[in-house]
């Protein structure tokens, strides 16, 4: 998620315990939500609050429905109110996650400053107890070259493998130079064919729609390639975002080819009163 393309897009309309220890400490109702997943958040929406009350936002979070959050590291993001992480050391941020209730193994970290600095983003990332590593663009430009595409490709397939040798996984979000096309060809497809399968995963942004790309149609083209997905209900009809459940998108067909595509965690992701609402319709999926 970078400050511009997707929150433009969207306006409209740390960190973590490892999932499974997180928990252990506390159980789940998972039996009824969709892939039998913790229903998840993003916490860009809620940047504001975090800034001013970290701990506080996510009790409310967790009020809300939530079971996990995605952050956005103070690694790219320092500036759009998550700089105030960095004064929690790992176990911290785990306890006050884990008094909330809240899991968290997956961030968000900036492509600057993975440039700037990947060695001290994984060991933020380590110290955290995360296993994911997402970017929100690879930032190329939004008219490349084919040239442009490779030499963005190589570059993170380097991070990918930097982090896998950290235990963990580099994944890629899709933002403007992603929704770009070369030669008549989506820069996204072509990434796909460029970025190493075994150091690389994706994480698919539903809202997309909105510019033709359909999440179904991509989790079943590249099985296994997906890591997660950010969830926005749409409706053709006024092209908005609505809450998930609403609208007029098939989100059994897009759980069921979530399966096929591969994704370990999903995160809903809108203003939060369009968060809160979307979480009964989750609790009762089932897929």
């Amino acid at each position: 998620m970078t400050a511009t393309t997707r929150r433009d897009f969207l306006k409209g309309a740390a960190t973590c315990a490892a999932a499974a220890g997180l928990l252990a400490e506390a159980p789940l109702d998972l039996h009824a939500n969709p892939l039998g997943m913790p229903i998840g958040c993003q916490t860009w929406y809620v940047r504001d609050w975090i800034a001013k009350d970290f701990p506080g936002t996510l009790r409310k979070l967790s009020a809300a429905g939530f079971q996990a959050v995605e952050l956005c590291s103070p690694y790219g993001y320092s500036d759009a109110g998550f700089g105030g992480l960095a004064q929690y050391s790992g176990p911290q941020l785990r306890r006050i996650l884990s008094d909330a209730g809240l899991a968290c193994v997956s961030s968000h970290f900036g492509m600057e400053a993975l440039r700037k600095n990947q060695d001290a983003a994984i060991a933020w990332a380590k110290d955290l107890g995360l296993t994911q590593m997402l970017v929100p663009s690879l930032g190329g430009p939004l008219h490349p070259t084919m040239d442009d595409v490779k030499r963005a490709a190589g570059e993170y397939n380097k991070m990918g493998e930097k982090a896998a040798a950290a235990g963990i996984q580099q994944g890629l979000h899709n933002e403007g130079f992603e929704l770009s096309t070369v030669d008549g060809k989506r820069t996204y497809d072509l990434l796909f064919q460029l970025l190493d399968p075994k150091l690389i995963k994706f994480q698919f942004q539903v809202s997309t729609i909105a510019e033709g790309f359909h999440a179904a149609d991509y989790f079943t083209r590249y099985p296994g390639r997906f890591v997660s997905m950010h969830a926005q209900g749409w409706n053709a009809k006024t092209r908005k975002i609505v809450p998930v459940g609403q609208g007029t998108l098939d989100w059994k067909k897009i759980f069921t080819a979530a399966k096929i595509g591969g994704i370990r965690n999903y995160f809903v992701e809108m203003p939060f009163p369009l968060m809160k609402a979307s979480v009964p319709y989750l609790r009762a999926l089932n897929v």
